[in-house]
């Protein structure tokens, strides 16, 4: 799901939308660095560093997952999404995370849904 439609489903402000890094400290091995290809190298000892880790993915959104479309209360239409897991857990997350009427098919065709009211079928 789009960035712009996850906001539109569950605001703009909501707070499951925010990336949340995670402050990391490891240390360096010791290491020979070379600058320039054929140069010379110098000796790093070996050190301390920290910083944040920010949520990544292991495959990009065009092949990871299971396909759906889904639609929500005064959406465009139907969109296709991507979940990974059941898709009795999407519908349990939707039912208590969405703040709109919500449904979706899987691709296999089993419809789950509307959660939180009722969405027009047009």
């Amino acid at each position: 799901m789009v960035l712009g439609n996850a906001k539109d489903l569950f605001g703009d402000n909501a707070e499951m939308l925010r990336q949340e890094g995670e402050d990391v400290s490891r240390t360096v091995r010791s290491h020979d660095r070379t600058r320039v290809i054929g140069g010379g190298s110098v000796r790093v000892s070996e050190h301390p560093r920290t910083y944040t880790q920010w949520p990544t993915s292991q495959a990009n959104n065009a092949a990871a997952g299971k396909v759906a479309m889904m639609r929500w209360q005064d959406s465009d239409g139907w969109w296709t999404i991507r979940y990974t897991g059941a898709a009795a857990d999407l519908g349990t997350f939707l039912n208590t995370s969405s703040p709109k009427a919500v449904r979706f098919t899987t691709q296999r065709g089993t419809k789950y849904g509307p959660y939180v009211g009722e969405i027009d079928d047009d």
